[in-house]
């Protein structure tokens, strides 16, 4: 009885421990990031599973491997590209609009080019990662896109508007092509 208790207390303990770090990934991501030239790709979108999305996948209409909740990105053009001040989007979106008006004035995704209105690159250091936050307005809509990047190279991308149900991105990052 006493051997239960002690591997009880010992596994609790373990549980508060800092996560176990990658310096080399966290290094190289540090370099990928001072560059200020890198892009995401993203494999899997996670729009909110609301009525209409369960119906959508109801119909059979989604890509094989897809739910209402978790749709498969392999082989569509997606990327969010960050270039010095400059960042380049096209991100499709699946989801509900929020507010009436004209539909797709803009294209069926998420799509912007330029300087946005507002970027913050910041390090986290306790939770090794990278958190970029970026909010661009796109004529009659506003975005703000909240990005994770980490050292195994994933991305997080959670995306809000002013107009549509958020959704959520999953991915990798890298070095924009043909550049070092």
């Amino acid at each position: 009885m006493p051997i239960i208790a002690c591997v009880g207390m010992a596994s609790s303990c373990s549980s508060s421990k800092k996560p176990i770090t990658n310096d080399s990934g966290m290094q190289k991501l540090n370099e990928l990031i001072t560059t200020n030239q890198f892009e995401i790709l993203s494999d899997w979108a996670m729009p909110l599973a609301t009525a209409s999305m369960n119906s959508l996948a109801n119909s059979g209409l989604l890509p094989p491997g897809s739910s209402a909740s978790q749709i498969n990105l392999i082989g569509n053009s997606n990327y969010v590209k960050i270039m010095g001040d400059s960042l380049s989007v096209y991100l499709p979106y699946f989801g509900e609009r929020q507010m009436g008006g004209a539909y797709n004035t803009n294209g069926p995704g998420i799509g912007f080019e330029g300087i946005p209105e507002r970027m913050e690159v910041t390090k986290n250091e306790d939770k090794q990662r990278y958190d970029i936050l970026l909010k661009i307005d796109n004529d009659s809509e506003n975005f703000t896109l909240n990005i994770g990047l980490y050292p195994n190279f994933k991305s997080t991308i959670n995306v809000t508007s002013s107009k549509r149900f958020p959704i959520r991105y999953s991915g990798s990052v890298q070095a924009i092509e043909g550049e070092e």
